[in-house]
């Protein structure tokens, strides 16, 4: 590592890799990179993202927002850390087929998802650096090892499901935030309405159990990753 210049590196890389920042003048830190990061996830994890500023953090903590650029050089610095904390490290590979494989990754991305769902709102600028994040590609890339396709598609493959596991735990955030009276009255006005201006097959869906005041159901999700399989199968089918 000594001839890598650790300064060119995406922020937060090498301290998610464990390199400390050169000791600055003053006093002793009083806390650790992980014990702000996890003020941040606790901070997140109450508000939602738009409460992951500096300010904020360093209130939680008890210290000036100055001071807590003492620990970190950027905001940025601090989302990467937060990311790699949060998403925390991959299961272990599923064994069977690559469907079972790449079935069993997006379950738990997304159930990662659920548990902080402001992760999906976290800003993805790059490919992953940090250990955890290449931990889950490492895992998917396993799962899809016996399937026959080149890097560059196991690659697109892996890009495709991450996009259904980031759009779908979005959309169950957003649905199932609407409290379940809310829904039953919005079926009940939308339908005349829809009928008068002759969308009966919208006021057919919303009147339905489709479009209930369940929100989104377990059903619903795997039907979107199952179309998803369906395609890599046939993709692998044509090799």
């Amino acid at each position: 590592m000594d001839d890598v210049k650790i300064e060119l590196l995406p922020p937060g890389t090498a301290l998610a890799w464990g390199y400390a920042p050169a000791p600055r003048r003053g006093p002793k830190p009083g806390y650790s990179l992980e014990q702000i990061v996890d003020a941040a996830i606790a901070q997140a994890d109450a508000e939602g993202y738009a409460a992951l500023s500096m300010p904020s953090i360093a209130k939680r903590l008890g210290i000036t927002a100055n001071a807590l650029y003492r620990y970190l050089s950027s905001k940025e610095e601090l989302l990467v850390l937060v990311a790699e904390a949060a998403w925390g490290p991959p299961p272990e590979p599923s064994s069977g087929d690559w469907r079972a494989a790449v079935t069993a990754w997006a379950r738990a991305l997304l159930e990662r998802s659920r548990r902080h769902p402001w992760l999906i709102d976290l800003p993805v600028r790059s490919a992953p650096t940090t250990p955890n994040l290449l931990g889950w590609l490492e895992n998917f890339l396993e799962g899809m090892a016996g399937s026959g396709l080149g890097t560059r598609d196991v690659m697109g493959c892996a890009v495709l499901v991450d996009g259904w596991v980031r759009s779908t735990a979005s959309l169950l955030r957003d649905v199932n935030a609407s409290p379940p009276e809310q829904a039953y009255a919005l079926s009940g006005f939308l339908g005349p309405h829809l009928q008068g201006r002759g969308y009966a097959r919208v006021a057919a869906v919303i009147s339905g159990e489709a479009y209930g005041e369940e929100g989104i159901e377990e059903a619903d999700i795997e039907f979107g990753l199952s179309r998803i399989l369906d395609g890599i199968e046939k993709l692998i089918d044509r090799r």
